[in-house]
């Protein structure tokens, strides 16, 4: 004799009703998650498009992947566009084209016809600076773009100050003597100090004592010697960039000093 099944007890008749509305919640979710799926084709249409416009990527590649990824921005994407322009310029081989290398043949030779250039107008100026007998009190060098003359601060300024000292403006004179042949080339006129700090009502900071040093040679030059202010400037580089250690006495002393830079024909 088949029992019968007892009859269900009201209290469980909800879980039909909680299990017929789980069923249609998870409908709902599969309906939206195809929806996002024909959003995202589209999206990925889009991205490929403006990629594509713009050249940012590379073939105009997708910015999203078949698992709905980026791929190409940030990192990724600064990579391609790094690894483009390190290749422009080459061939097949990975070689560079005959274009680039004679480009760099060419600018090689200006590098060193501007270092030719400036070691014979160094030669002229160390003469000149010899005959006059201040040769001892200026460093010369050579570059590829100029000819520096190094002037230490202490023989041309007192402590604190941006006037010339009497006693500089005769070794002054003879370096614009020297350097007066060079006037219609580009000069460049810096002043530099220590990292000691300064704070005086005129001088709030070093940036601005290095600034009216320059200024005052550069005065000096076009007032007292002809020198033409259209192809000259100065300016002031405070203690950014030091040539010895400030540690030191002599480091300062070296670091206090003010340049002046004659460009040779092929930097002017």
């Amino acid at each position: 004799m088949k029992k019968r099944a007892d009859p269900e007890k009201p209290a469980q008749l909800w879980l039909n009703t909680f299990s017929d509305l789980m069923n249609l919640l998870l409908c709902f979710f599969v309906l939206l998650f195809a929806m996002s799926n024909v959003d995202q084709e589209k999206f990925q249409e889009l991205s490929a498009s403006l990629s594509a416009a713009f050249n940012v990527l590379p073939s105009g590649g997708s910015a999203i992947n078949n698992d709905g990824i980026l791929v190409g921005s940030g990192a990724s994407q600064l990579n391609a566009i790094a690894e483009q322009y390190n290749n422009m310029g080459l061939d097949s081989d990975g070689d560079y084209s005959q274009e680039q290398e004679e480009s760099k043949d060419a600018f090689e030779e200006v590098e060193k016809a501007g270092l030719e250039e400036s070691e014979k107008m160094a030669d002229a100026i160390e003469d000149a600076l010899k005959e006059a007998n201040v040769l001892d009190e200026v460093e010369i060098t050579a570059t590829s773009k100029y000819v520096e003359l190094n002037l230490g601060s202490g023989i041309l300024f007192d402590s604190g100050r941006a006037e010339l000292k009497s006693e500089a403006v005769n070794l002054i004179e003879k370096v614009a003597d020297a350097i007066y042949q060079y006037n219609d080339n580009l000069i460049i006129i810096e002043g530099h100090t220590d990292n000691v700090p300064i704070n005086t009502a005129e001088f709030p900071d070093n940036m601005m004592l290095s600034q009216k040093r320059a200024y005052s040679v550069f005065k000096y030059l076009v007032n007292n010697k002809g020198f033409d202010p259209a192809t000259m400037m100065s300016s002031g580089r405070g203690e950014s960039v030091p040539i010895a250690s400030n540690s030191t006495a002599d480091g300062r002393a070296q670091n206090r000093r003010v340049e002046i830079k004659i460009y040779n024909t092929y930097n002017s």
